[in-house]
């Protein structure tokens, strides 16, 4: 049977995305980005620093790492708590033996249980994001506005509170947002995202509130994804972030700077036969004459100007 015509009739098909966030861009035609200091792989590191309530909610939907078991899920629960009690400084010593600056997406939970550790990142020089209220604060569409634009002004004003800055920059949960999310963020004077992951670089989107840059935080090459989903060795996805940072480097030639983030977990990479690899990683990365370590606000200032 032959499809009515108007089946094939839609209004907004068009090249790219069917919005009006952006417009379609190729990153090989696109004017180049040059990053200071004639730098030219920029490399922000994010690390995810999460509060799991043991209670599980899921709606919209349960957030991945979440307790998988019968309650009370002790197993998982403290196997997350390990990260905010041991693994994340295990990060942050291998941050300054490389002499990186990190961006720290954080709960807003975090800071109202455990401010010592907002201090000590904030002492550190590196930036804080905002990272949602706690890990059953997932945002998806279906979520009421008015909840949502409270979820994002709570976490806001919870991180300002305890870090005296407030966050510029937002990663939602799962990078998962409503129809939105986007407009919401801008309107609590977010300038910046990490939720979309279709570019290299930095980009900027206009809303009706005021326009958002979205920072791309490459979920394949996250340790989540190569570690604990893939089931691979620290080693094999520290040889990946270098076949990754040797490729970007080769494009730069002709085609100006690029940018590779690593997402890293403090319960999974902070974990003591884990934790060399990637200082080894680190290392080498700062050895590279190219590599800009940078915060994720700094990097999309140098990219959007």
């Amino acid at each position: 049977m032959a499809l009515d015509p108007s089946y094939l009739e839609y209004p907004r098909r068009k090249r790219g995305m069917d919005h009006d966030l952006y417009a379609y861009s190729n990153l090989f035609e696109r004017p180049a980005v040059a990053w200071p200091g004639g730098k030219t792989v920029a490399v922000p590191i994010v690390v995810s620093l999460e509060w799991f309530p043991i209670l599980p909610t899921d709606k919209p939907f349960r957030a991945p790492g979440h307790m998988q078991t019968a309650y009370p899920d002790y197993r998982h629960y403290t196997s997350r708590e390990y990260g905010t009690r041991v693994g994340f400084y295990r990060l942050l010593d291998a941050f300054a033996k490389a002499g990186a600056t990190v961006s720290v997406a954080t709960n807003a939970a975090v800071a109202e249980r455990y401010p010592s550790v907002i201090r000590d990142i904030v002492a550190a020089g590196h930036e804080i994001v905002a990272h949602s209220t706690d890990m059953n604060g997932t945002i998806a569409t279906g979520l009421d506005e008015a909840d949502e634009r409270a979820l994002i002004v709570n976490a806001l004003d919870t991180l300002e509170r305890v870090s005296g800055t407030r966050p510029k920059a937002w990663a939602s949960i799962a990078r998962s947002q409503s129809w939105n999310t986007p407009r919401l963020l801008a309107e609590a004077g977010v300038a910046l995202m990490l939720d979309w992951v279709n570019d290299d670089l930095p980009y900027e989107m206009s809303t009706p509130a005021s326009p958002i840059v979205n920072l791309p935080l490459n979920h394949e090459l996250s340790d989540r994804q190569i570690i604990t989903v893939q089931q691979h060795s620290a080693d094999s996805y520290a040889e990946q972030i270098r076949d990754a940072y040797a490729w970007l480097e080769g494009e730069t030639t002709t085609g100006g700077g690029r940018m590779l983030p690593l997402h890293l977990t403090p319960y999974i990479m902070g974990l003591p036969y884990r934790i060399g690899a990637l200082e080894s990683l680190l290392g080498w990365l700062a050895a590279q004459p190219g590599a800009w370590f940078a915060g994720v606000s700094a990097i999309a200032d140098a990219a959007i100007r």
